[in-house]
């Protein structure tokens, strides 16, 4: 895959900022504020892209490089927008020794993003879990909702196509 990363272009509304200013101007002033500032926040946008994050860290006058290092430890923060359709590939013991590593690089390739990331159109987004709770259907991923298990890379072409 190498540098061609792509990503969904940040397309914040006016209505989006002036929800985050007020939300901000609001919880500033609580000790604590920065994490219930930057859940707000990707309650908001649905994620948070260094252009939230340069919003909060100029308002609360908070290092960037601080903002970034909370939204990367926390799980809960996502740093690129989730698609329509949401991809987890189960990477836990089970699944995997029955092969859903090669499951999750096939949906690379095809998908041309990597896990973590959203198609330019915003269609397809993809993460790995470590357990679905499905062990005995395994291999298994999910497609929101849906779970698909006994999987084999042959597949998962045809599974993607439903969703076209």
């Amino acid at each position: 895959m190498g540098s061609k990363k792509q990503s969904v272009p940040f397309n914040g509304t006016a209505e989006q900022k002036e929800a985050l200013l007020s939300a901000i101007h609001e919880l500033r002033d609580e000790k604590g504020s920065l994490m219930p500032i930057m859940q707000k926040a990707q309650e908001i946008y649905g994620y948070l892209p260094i252009e939230v994050q340069t919003m909060i860290s100029d308002e609360l006058h908070v290092p960037l490089e601080k903002i970034y290092g909370v939204a990367t430890f926390y799980s809960q923060f996502a740093l690129n927008p989730k698609g329509r359709y949401q991809i987890s590939v189960c990477l836990g013991t089970a699944c995997y020794v029955k092969g859903s590593g090669d499951i999750y690089n096939k949906l690379m390739d095809l998908l041309g993003i990597a896990g973590g990331e959203c198609t330019p159109d915003g269609k397809f987004s993809l993460d790995a879990c470590r357990c679905v709770g499905a062990c005995g259907l395994a291999p298994v991923m999910m497609i929101n909702d849906e779970v698909y298990g006994r999987l084999s890379v042959d597949d998962v072409e045809a599974i993607l196509a439903k969703y076209d």
